[in-house]
């Protein structure tokens, strides 16, 4: 299984960005999909994620600001990311808990893709 991640780049404060994953492969289940990020000099931590169940879970710094969304399978997320601040700078990381039957269910990364909000 693969997670392909796309979009993000460079935006002013008070814009917009989306970043996209994919996740590819023969038969899997997506348990938990979600969106990590990670500073400069600091910890990688949770932004929003899709649970098992559809629940959607955000950070407290992102709520009212950022959308996760999904097709049914969970195959295809999207983290829509409006009202942007400098201090969203950061690589994102589509992250997923995935079932496959040769492996059960373990973590997948997918690439990091770089976010910057110019002040």
């Amino acid at each position: 299984v693969q997670l392909q991640a796309s979009g993000g780049g460079l935006v002013q404060a008070g814009g917009s960005l989306r970043v996209s994953c994919a996740a590819s492969g023969s038969t899997f289940v997506i348990n938990n999909i979600g969106w990590y990020r990670q500073a400069p000099g600091k910890q990688r931590e949770l932004v929003a994620s899709i649970v098992s169940g559809g629940g959607h879970r955000y950070a407290d710094s992102v709520k009212g600001r950022f959308t996760i969304s999904s097709d049914n399978a969970k195959n295809n997320v999207q983290l829509q990311m409006d009202s942007l601040k400098p201090e969203d700078t950061a690589v994102y990381y589509c992250n997923a808990n995935i079932w496959t039957a040769s492996k059960g269910s373990i973590d997948y990364w997918g690439q990091g893709t770089q976010v910057t909000v110019s002040s």
